[in-house]
């Protein structure tokens, strides 16, 4: 059984595979020994792989160690189904990778905008056989934090289920400014690169994909686990 760890801004995703079929898997919010051993409980793990945007996962790797034949840590030099055109691979985020590689992995034979809706919004744009990179902008509740923390009297908000647009209230007019903001924002750049190439294919993931890809008029495919079953493909084509 494989076990793949996401650790990223805010929280950490767990997915256990039998092969490609994910067995159980959880949102946790810090990925401490403790933590990853509850979720493993009495199953047998063969291999792990992990990618961290934010924690040194060392003390992670040492309690792994014992319990794993493999353990691959996802860096910019591990072997990817793509080539990288970036010019600072050491600074790119493994998380962008695994979800270009899940990509891959869902849809072969295309070119892809990947989208991850998290803390960041994160755009990846992966053609022609290369991740030729993409954009990182606030997510949505940066965005949120950004208008009450830097202004006097504006609340805190998220993006709950109903706001009327254009605002009748200031309330739905941070809402929608927040929330619709970012869904033009996409559907510009699905536009742009749709024009650019024809067999572009928009996959979108992360926390609040799925509020954004329901507001939407571009065509997109939501697959919530997208990262981790990048990385599950990813321990395969690294072992």
């Amino acid at each position: 059984m494989n076990l793949a760890i996401d650790i990223g801004n805010t929280s950490t995703k767990v997915a256990l595979y039998e092969g490609s079929v994910v067995i159980s898997k959880e949102r946790i919010k810090s990925p401490d020994p403790e933590a990853i051993g509850s979720f493993i409980g009495n199953k047998t793990i063969s291999r792990v792989i992990i990618s961290s945007v934010s924690h040194d996962p060392s003390a992670l790797l040492d309690f792994l160690s014992d319990q794993a034949e493999v353990i691959h840590r996802l860096t910019w030099q591990s072997h990817y189904p793509f080539r990288i055109d970036y010019e600072t691979p050491e600074t790119l985020g493994v998380d962008r990778l695994a979800a270009a590689a899940g990509a891959i992995l869902h849809h072969p034979g295309s070119d892809y905008l990947v989208i991850d809706a998290g803390s960041a919004l994160t755009l990846d744009l992966v053609a022609g056989g290369a991740f030729s990179g993409g954009s990182i902008s606030p997510g949505l509740s940066m965005r949120f934090r950004a208008l009450h923390e830097f202004t006097g009297r504006l609340p805190l908000l998220n993006a709950g289920k109903g706001f009327s647009f254009p605002g009748k209230s200031t309330k739905d007019a941070i809402t929608g400014g927040v929330v619709m903001g970012l869904v033009f924002e996409i559907n510009e750049y699905i536009r742009t690169f749709e024009e650019r190439y024809r067999k572009l294919i928009t996959v979108i993931t992360g926390g609040d994909s799925e509020i954004i890809a329901s507001l939407t008029c571009r065509k997109m495919l939501f697959h919530p686990d997208l990262v981790t079953d990048g990385l599950n493909y990813l321990l395969d084509y690294n072992a």
